[in-house]
């Protein structure tokens, strides 16, 4: 899978800033997979588990709160209330 460069950013700063295959997370809408070459776009989120998974298809879980995802042509941010990595 192709990388991307992804922020998640919390009021306390930046708490991810690298490289993703891709990202799901549970949009206003309904789940979402942001990969690399997604079409740009804003959407709210809302808190959920999601996850990130990296080129080499080590997936790492994750908990955030509500908040804006932005995706452009290079750079996805997501910015969320919270955010935990779940063992």
């Amino acid at each position: 899978m192709k990388n991307y460069h992804l922020i998640i950013s919390t009021p306390e700063g930046n708490v991810f800033d690298g490289d993703a295959a891709m990202l799901t997370v549970r949009g206003s809408e309904g789940d979402l997979a942001i990969l690399a070459g997604h079409i740009p776009f804003i959407t709210s989120v809302k808190e959920c588990e999601g996850s990130i998974i990296f080129a080499d298809n080590t997936e790492k879980k994750i908990k955030i709160g509500g908040g804006i995802l932005t995706v452009s042509s290079n750079v996805t941010t997501l910015l969320t209330s919270h955010y935990k990595i779940v063992e």
